[in-house]
């Protein structure tokens, strides 16, 4: 089913990825850090949800169709290097910490923060190009507007 989709990310130097195809390689990106601490919980699956339907101005049945398409994505996905990559490839400089903080609101979205999820979030924001201060700081953000 995403096959395609899978084998440009796998290239040395994948194409740009269309405005689409994006929306979906960062869903799969959510929905593997909300599973990076062995748990995808409910919460975490509306989380992913919102941060869908809030970024692209999606339905609420758009955006959980985006999410399951995610998840099967996600499960078929090698690595997390080339998923990153695909979205540095996709979103602007100045719009990537948004990103950050959308990874956020997902590892936050069950009220625990996991050494693993913490792990592969350091990873991401530094493979985005965003730095442990500013994914720190977007992660204070998260949690003020949590509270």
């Amino acid at each position: 089913m995403f096959a395609e989709f899978l084998k440009n990310l796998i290239q040395p130097n994948p194409q740009r990825l269309s405005s689409v195809d994006a929306r979906l390689a960062l869903g799969a990106l959510l929905v593997r850090v909300a599973r990076a601490d062995g748990h995808y919980e409910p919460a975490e699956v509306t989380k992913i949800e919102t941060v869908l339907s809030d970024r692209y101005t999606l339905s609420q049945s758009d955006a959980t169709e985006l999410r399951i398409r995610a998840e099967h994505l996600e499960e078929e996905a090698p690595d997390t290097v080339r998923f990153t990559r695909a979205i540095k490839d996709a979103v602007p400089y100045e719009d990537r910490e948004s990103v950050i903080e959308s990874l956020w609101s997902v590892v936050l979205a069950d009220g625990a923060r996991d050494h693993d999820e913490d792990t592969l979030l350091r990873l991401v924001a530094n493979l985005l190009g965003v730095n442990d201060r500013d994914s720190a700081l977007a992660r204070q953000r998260v949690e003020a507007k949590a509270k």
